[in-house]
């Protein structure tokens, strides 16, 4: 089976074809897939997708960009709608200072809050990072002083120092297309050295489409040429690459049962 551990099927991108998007995943061999919330204000949008396939599960939380739009959210909101059956993850969330969409003060706050549920909740915290890793660094080694927490650093193409010292307090990472791009040999060489046993998949769909199909809108049927790539960078067989991934996919998002993966 195959994971796409990141997507954002309610996206308009889908609105012409979301079923027939995800039935193209289910016939490329996709067995499960994580929708993630890119707002608590849109929720109900990420949830119903989740709800309505029992191969898609999803998260609840705020992307730095949307973190202005409720900047007294709050770990008890997010907490309740965790309850929810089928989320397995808080966030999308975390810092993005290349676009600063958000105030930088807002996007730190908001991301400590996420922090506060994916703690009191037990759930995976889904971080964003972009040219911030000092800030980033600063947060997740205070936080985790003050208490573990799950995290992933999804689609990761930050710095190699934050990547070794994040992997130190038990990061995850998150492989994308962009793994594929010509121009990503700097992300090619911090995949190699990402803890073996805490490597996922995802597409990021519908943005990152990956060779060959960059510079369309992605979707997750193409996660098989991530899985290639990943394969080709760590040296590993398709069949390893498979089941590394697929044992720390589950170990991360521990809500769902291994028996969906039979």
């Amino acid at each position: 089976m195959l994971i796409d551990s990141h997507v954002n099927l309610h996206a308009p991108q889908y609105d012409e074809d979301r079923e027939d998007t995800i039935n193209r995943a289910r016939t490329a061999g996709v067995g499960l897939m994580v929708n993630i919330c890119d707002r608590v204000s849109n929720f109900e949008a990420c949830y119903k997708i989740a709800r309505d396939n029992p191969d898609i599960w999803a998260t609840v939380g705020t992307h730095p960009h949307e973190a202005r739009e409720n900047p007294e959210l709050s770990a008890a909101t997010l907490i309740d709608l965790a309850k929810l059956p089928k989320v397995v993850g808080i966030g999308e969330c975390g810092l993005d200072f290349h676009y600063d969409y958000s105030p930088r003060d807002i996007q730190v706050k908001v991301f400590r809050t996420h922090i506060e549920a994916a703690r009191d909740s037990g759930l995976p915290l889904v971080v964003h990072t972009r040219e911030a890793d000092e800030v980033m660094w600063d947060i997740l080694s205070s936080e985790h002083r003050n208490g573990e927490f799950k995290f992933l650093l999804h689609c990761y193409t930050s710095g190699a120092e934050l990547a070794r010292k994040a992997a130190d307090i038990g990061a995850w990472f998150s492989v994308s297309g962009i793994a594929t791009f010509k121009a990503a040999q700097d992300v090619r060489a911090i995949i190699k050295d990402m803890p073996a046993d805490r490597i996922i998949v995802e597409t990021d769909c519908p943005y990152l489409a990956p060779i060959p199909w960059r510079g369309r809108r992605n979707e997750p049927a193409y996660v098989t040429h991530v899985y290639d790539k990943l394969a080709e960078i760590r040296g590993w067989s398709l069949e390893e690459t498979r089941k590394l991934t697929e044992d720390a996919f589950f170990e991360l998002f521990n809500r769902i049962p291994n028996s969906v993966s039979s």
